[in-house]
């Protein structure tokens, strides 16, 4: 998978991998892991750091080069 997306996007906002980490609650090193692809993200966090960058999952992996969010599902309101 490619995810050279995390570290631009962390970057773009001036943020540190310890930063993101914590918001994750998970250890920077843990974190740098996903960032150069030596560990898979899972799918829990990906959708977390979605929506901490405003964002879609298909962006942060390179699906897509559209950086707007999906609007959200009515069954994400329940």
């Amino acid at each position: 998978m490619n995810i050279q997306r995390l570290k631009e996007i962390r970057e773009d906002r001036d943020l540190l991998q310890k930063e993101v980490a914590d918001f994750l609650e998970i250890k920077q090193q843990q974190y740098s892991e996903y960032e150069i692809g030596k560990r898979l993200i899972p799918i829990n966090y990906l959708s977390k750091l979605a929506d901490f960058y405003n964002t879609s999952i298909d962006y942060l992996i390179c699906k897509t080069d559209e950086r707007k969010p999906y609007p959200k599902s009515i069954l994400s309101k329940k």
